[in-house]
């Protein structure tokens, strides 16, 4: 089975490493990442987020080189969602995307909120890092 996707993307005029790294600490997330953290905290090898969803646990991709944020939601029901993030060089900038897969039963104006939702989220990173 495969999901129809949505790549949601923006550009920073920062350097790769620079954006990389604030994002890629889990403790920055509730200054960028309304969809996901109003507050997040660590226990042991996951996060615990309090969200719009609900407490949430996440799982984060070690600390890597290649600008790779992936991240596992998975909320109190069990229910799990990969959330695939990257920091790609672009020139002298980075452009930072995410992947929005459209999940079973979502429907059309629920898929475009929530690509908006992604796409506010990204801005509000650009502007607390340009």
């Amino acid at each position: 089975m495969s999901f129809p996707s949505r790549y949601i993307s923006v550009l920073i005029q920062k350097p790769v490493e620079e954006v990389y790294k604030f994002t890629s600490q889990p403790e920055n997330m509730p200054k960028w990442a309304a969809g996901l953290s109003g507050s997040i905290s660590q226990d042991g090898d996951h996060w615990i987020s309090h969200s719009p969803m609900g407490k949430v646990k996440v799982f984060f991709t070690p600390s890597n080189d290649l600008g790779v944020l992936d991240h596992d939601v998975v909320l109190e029901s069990g229910d799990k969602f990969h959330n695939p993030l990257r920091v790609i060089k672009n020139g002298d900038f980075s452009e930072v995307v995410f992947t929005l897969f459209r999940m079973p039963g979502v429907s059309d104006d629920d898929f475009s909120r929530d690509a908006q939702m992604v796409l506010t989220d990204l801005k509000k990173l650009k502007s607390l890092l340009e």
